[in-house]
């Protein structure tokens, strides 16, 4: 069982930056492909951004260019630098370690844009 423990989250205004962190309790972080992931209310959870191990990285078209993922294996942990932000991405973003056939995820933390 792995445990991924996430934060960062809260209040921001439009166009301000904000970084999520999630450190994950494993041995083997390398090994796992790192992944955010959010779900605004009414909405179903959808992908963010994904890393692999080697840092091959993977990012929904509507974050593009103002989100950036990222990982530190030595701490084993992964950050989503969000900047540029937008009320739309209010959600409770949530971090998930996937590994062959296992995936876990974190409780999630709430980023809320706006003036």
């Amino acid at each position: 069982q792995v445990q991924l423990v996430e934060s960062g989250g809260g209040l921001v205004q439009p166009g301000g930056s904000l970084r999520l962190s999630c450190t994950a309790s494993t041995s083997i972080f390398r090994l796992y492909v790192m992944g955010w992931y959010r779900q605004a209310p009414g909405k179903q959870r959808e992908l963010v951004a994904t890393i692999t191990g080697g840092s091959s990285t993977n990012y929904a078209d509507s974050v593009k260019g103002r989100f950036t993922i990222s990982r530190d294996n030595a701490k084993n942990t992964v950050y989503l630098q969000m900047n540029s932000v937008k009320p739309e991405d209010t959600a409770v973003y949530y971090c998930n370690a996937a590994w062959a056939t296992v995936a876990y995820w974190g409780q999630g933390t709430q980023v809320t844009v706006s003036s």
